[in-house]
Order: C-alpha cells, then sequence, then structure tokens
C-alpha cells in the first residue's frame, strides 16, 4: 500500500484474485454506486435490473411516483423475481412458487397461505417487503445505493465532486435523458478503465492518433491534450480540453452547443462554474468517480464540414472477476435539447464510444493486454511507474493552478501528469485496508426481531430534482419522494 501511495504500482493488482476478493468486502461493500438515472424509470411501474457484482437489484418507480432499490430474491425460496432487464409492472410475480410482490416491494400474493401455512400465524404477510437496498439516494437524478447501512451521506461523499458533476448532468432546469445502456464484456480488470478516465491524457497522441488523422476531430493533433488540465475534488477527478479565446457563449458554441442550450446552461451552473469555461478556457472532458463511474464528454465532426457536435456518455466498470469487466455505456443529453440536436449527438456517440465506437476498441485492445501480462510471477516482481508529473523528491513537474487561473474546487494542473490515476489508487488502497463489511441476516415471515424493518435513510440529502430522501415505515426501506 505504501508503494501505491508514492506511485509505485505493483503490477499484479490488475489481476489476482485474493485482491478482487477484498475489493467485493471493502470497496464495493462500501462505496455508493451509481445503478441507475431517474429518466429510466420516468412513469410509475417502469423498472429496469441492476447488477452491483453478484447482486441484481429492481430499480422500479413505484404506484405513487418513488423510487425504490430492491433486491431481486424472492423471500420464499430465492428465486430471481424480475426477469427481464425492464419493462414497466404494477407487481411481480415469482415463477418458482408465484410468489407476488407490488412495485414497490410488498408482498402482496402467497399462494395457499392459509392452507400452506395457517395464515398469519404460520407467516407472517402483512409488512413484508422484497429486501430493499440498504442505501439509497440520487443527485441530479443518478441513482446511487450503498451496502453499508451506516454510511456517509451520498452529498458527503461526492464532496466537491458536485460542481464537475453538474456539467455532465444538469445543463438544464429539464436535466438529464438517458439512453441506453449498451453492455458487453471485456477481459480487462475494471480499475484500468476508472484510472484511463480519471486523468490518461498521456495515451491519447499514442492510442487514438488514427481518429485524429481521419479528421473526426477539428485539433489537429492529438498532442493538444497537453494543453488542457486535470482536476481532482472529493473522490473523483478528470480532464480538460484547452480552449481558443472567447467569451463563455463563444467557447460553448465552439464545442456545439446552440444559443438557446447556452443560455440554459447559464441558468442551471453557477458563477464559478461559468469561469471555468468562460475566464479560465477549460472545457471538461472525460472524469471519473471512485470506483467505477466514468463520463466522457466530447465534440467530433458528424458531418462534413467544420461543425462539430458534442455528446455525453455516462460508463460503469461492473466488475465479473478479477480479470474481465462489464461495461455499461449510456448515451445522455440534456432533456431540453432540440431534437435534431439529440439526433447528432447520438450519432456522435455512437461513432466514438460504445459497443462499436472507434475510442472503446482502441483502449480495449490495450486494457486487455495489460489485464493478462499482470497474471504472472514477473508482474509480481515489478513496480510500475505512475508518478509522471512529480520529481524524484516529490516536487511537481508544473505548479498547481492558482484559485485564479482555475475557478473550481480542488487542485488542477496544466500538463500530463498521472496525480488523478494516484489519486484514484491512493483511495482504492485506503478502502482495500478498511474492515470488511459485516452485516447479520434478516428473516422474514416471523416475529423475530431481526427481521426487515425501516432502513435508516442516510444522514442529509443532495440538492436533486428528485425531491428528497425520506422514509417510510410502511413499506420498509429508503425511497426517492
Amino acid at each position: 500500500m505504501e508503494d501505491i501511495r508514492r506511485g509505485m504500482i505493483p503490477a499484479h493488482i490488475y489481476n489476482d484474485k485474493e485482491i478482487f476478493e477484498r475489493e467485493k468486502a471493502t470497496v464495493f461493500s462500501r462505496s455508493w454506486l451509481f445503478v441507475a438515472h431517474e429518466s429510466e424509470v420516468p412513469q410509475a411501474g417502469d423498472y429496469v435490473v441492476r447488477r452491483v457484482l453478484e447482486d441484481s437489484f429492481i430499480i422500479s418507480r413505484d404506484s405513487k411516483g418513488g423510487i425504490r432499490a430492491m433486491f431481486n430474491m424472492c423471500l420464499h425460496r430465492g428465486m430471481q423475481v424480475c426477469r427481464a432487464e425492464m419493462g414497466n409492472a404494477s407487481n411481480f410475480r415469482c415463477p418458482y412458487h408465484g410468489w407476488s410482490y407490488r412495485n414497490d416491494g410488498r408482498i402482496i400474493g402467497l399462494p395457499f397461505h392459509e392452507e400452506a401455512y395457517g395464515g398469519e400465524e404460520g407467516f407472517k404477510k402483512k409488512g413484508q417487503t422484497l429486501l430493499p437496498a440498504p442505501n439509497l439516494d440520487s443527485y441530479n437524478g443518478m441513482i446511487f445505493i450503498n451496502m453499508d447501512p451506516n454510511a456517509e451521506s451520498l452529498s458527503d461523499y461526492l464532496g466537491d465532486f458536485k460542481f464537475y458533476l453538474d456539467y455532465y448532468t444538469k445543463q438544464s432546469e429539464s436535466g438529464l435523458e438517458v439512453r441506453g445502456p449498451q453492455r458487453w464484456r471485456v477481459k480487462a480488470n475494471w480499475k484500468i478503465g476508472a484510472e484511463n478516465f480519471a486523468g490518461d491524457m498521456y495515451h491519447t497522441p499514442q492510442t487514438h492518433t488514427s481518429v485524429v488523422e481521419i479528421g473526426l476531430f477539428r485539433e489537429p493533433k492529438a498532442e493538444k491534450r497537453k494543453d488542457g488540465a486535470t482536476y481532482w475534488a472529493g473522490p473523483g477527478g478528470g480532464t480538460t480540453y484547452k480552449l481558443p479565446d472567447g467569451t463563455f457563449d463563444e467557447r460553448m458554441q465552439y464545442v456545439g452547443y446552440t444559443a438557446e442550450m447556452t443560455d440554459r446552461a447559464k441558468d442551471v451552473w453557477s458563477d464559478e462554474q461559468q469561469r471555468v469555461i468562460g475566464a479560465d478556457g477549460f472545457m471538461i472532458s472525460a472524469a471519473s468517480v471512485f470506483p467505477n463511474l466514468s463520463f466522457v464528454h466530447n465534440w467530433p465532426k458528424v458531418e462534413d464540414g467544420d461543425d462539430v457536435l458534442p455528446f455525453i456518455s455516462i460508463r460503469l466498470w461492473q466488475p465479473i472477476s478479477e480479470n474481465e469487466t462489464e461495461v455499461l455505456s449510456f448515451f445522455a443529453v440534456d432533456r431540453s435539447a432540440p431534437e435534431e440536436f439529440k439526433k447528432k449527438s447520438y450519432k456522435a456517440y455512437l461513432m466514438c464510444f460504445g459497443s462499436t465506437g472507434m475510442f472503446e476498441q482502441d483502449d480495449v485492445e490495450n486494457w486487455v493486454s495489460l489485464t493478462n501480462t499482470s497474471a504472472g510471477s514477473m508482474a509480481r516482481r515489478l513496480l510500475l511507474n505512475s508518478r509522471m508529473g512529480l520529481l524524484e523528491d516529490g516536487t511537481r513537474v508544473s505548479e498547481e493552478l492558482t484559485a485564479d487561473e482555475f475557478h473550481g474546487p480542488g487542485t488542477a494542473q496544466v500538463g500530463y501528469n498521472e496525480a488523478n490515476q494516484r489519486k484514484l489508487l491512493e483511495m482504492w488502497a485506503d478502502y482495500l485496508e478498511k474492515p470488511a463489511l459485516e452485516v447479520g441476516p434478516t428473516s422474514v415471515g416471523t416475529d423475530n426481531p431481526d427481521g426487515i424493518r425501516p432502513m435508516t435513510p442516510t444522514n442529509g440529502s443532495c440538492d436533486h430534482a428528485a425531491g428528497t430522501h425520506s422514509k417510510d415505515a410502511t413499506l420498509n426501506g429508503a425511497v426517492l419522494a
């Protein structure tokens, strides 16, 4: 761990079964994890099914409009209750023995309740629900769960990164419209993608040279990335491009936003958020939030000519094993954007990212090779040098930008460096050193005091369009109202 904290990375961490088991017990059991966006379940009864490691959750908008996250396992014999990945349902019926549940999780049907159980005396059906996620909250419509019932609030967890998250998730009062996800698996360790999106501007001139050479981008050279800044705040960080001289409006339109969209952004972004673009000249690009949530914002050409179209993608690096990752890639766009803009922005996204995107294919080729090479005995003898941007004594090669040069929170610097990758792995090391999360079993259908009880929401709530985090004692669990 001390090697990691000084930027020397044991190569085998990218393909080690024992480390992966430790990650499951500490990192993914204690972090806030993105599972869905509220626009995916806009109407009462809408649901999507999402996985956190081996656990399947139904993310549902119940009949009263609240959002639930429920463990997708029948209370009877453990069968998966919902088998479809998305849909609309007033209730879910287990295909094994026919137990059925409302879309808020309450059990409503138990065949032969009297004959098989003796009614309520044998199995107390009233008040029983599918097991809710221990913690549930959202920010700007992004729904997160945490497996630790005593976790810090989502707002505290995101901290100063909320400043940057707004660029991706709140470009108008209407919020986001999310499509997807595309979903596929790659034979690569989950940490590699998260690190790459957190701050790896250095790979662009090498890995993605062909994308620039075919004219997909207006900038003539991939080396232009070194003029941008990397930033880190709270649990995440990202990269920016340096924009040509101009006002906030001119710079927004330079990357393809219409005047109307720019005006709507000014209505929801703070003065400081606008200054990062308008005064400092930096436009956000890729970013990662610990542990496995990433974003990308770019503006390629989608047609002949010099016009560009920006797109936003939200992506999850969902671990399958120490050497396999399921990638979930969402297309995101401002709900108020013109339909023609949405159409072209989606085309730009498909060209660059997603399962057939040019950037995606470039990256995965490297990540698979890295993972494979990390599996052997020689990898255990090697400490990878991730100290770019530091002299031997720890002095920075480039000074941090001042508050007048960069109006965002956290730290920022210009030029190639690996500060963000180091920060991400420092957090990873901190979590690995935490004790494994231990929780007792939950009994259902009895008077056992350890049975399902209302979950206590996290302290405080985030500023999100969906409202506040509330508790409903009757329905047993946290709900986003």
